[in-house]
């Protein structure tokens, strides 16, 4: 995580995100490995977990944006060089670019999580009904079970993966706030 950081956010700025990231990390991980025990409860999967995580990226993002250079910001709804008939729609185009982190980051998480543990859940309940079924299923039930032990280890590596890419991610907005990103606060308009 220190190394994700430093490399998305920088030395200079990053350390003092750190605490942030890693706990962000360790909570998504916890949250989507415990989705993997039997009778458990995937938090993850759920959608109103994944967008409270989401605005609260979304608002910090916004916090250190505006911390960092004051309402200066709001200049990255203006990118540079633009002719006049031009500004309307790609300032409109900007501020839906800004507010799809809110659906994106959340979604992915919650999307990734739900359809996997709905995946095993199947399996493994059609295993099940199989066994139970006696005879020649009984046998075959080995065959479904076989594939969800082996979707089981997709399911960790998964897991694994999420909790890093949404930690990746913010890192990335919290770079694209302090950096300015595509800040562009200097616009010159000629006119011919």
């Amino acid at each position: 995580v220190l190394d994700m950081i430093r490399d998305s956010i920088g030395t200079k700025n990053g350390n003092s995100y750190v605490t942030f990231v890693f706990t962000l990390f360790s909570f998504l991980l916890v949250c989507n490995l415990f989705g993997l025990v039997p009778y458990s409860f995937t938090a993850t999967s759920h959608l109103a977990v994944t967008v409270t995580l989401g605005v609260a990226v979304w608002v910090g993002k916004l916090i250190v944006g505006i911390r960092a250079h004051g309402v200066k910001f709001a200049g990255i709804f203006l990118p540079k060089g633009l002719p006049l008939g031009m500004i309307p729609p790609l300032v409109a185009i900007e501020i839906i670019s800004f507010l799809m982190t809110l659906i994106s980051l959340p979604v992915r998480l919650f999307a990734n999580m739900m359809s996997g543990h709905i995946l095993l859940k199947v399996l493994a309940g059609f295993a099940w009904s199989m066994m139970a079924s006696g005879g020649i299923l009984f046998i075959a039930h080995f065959v479904p079970l076989a594939v969800l032990f082996l979707l089981m280890f997709l399911e960790t590596g998964v897991a694994i993966v999420q909790a890093f890419v949404f930690s990746l991610l913010t890192c990335m907005y919290i770079a694209d706030a302090i950096e300015g990103g595509h800040l562009y606060l200097y616009v010159k308009y000629t006119r011919s």
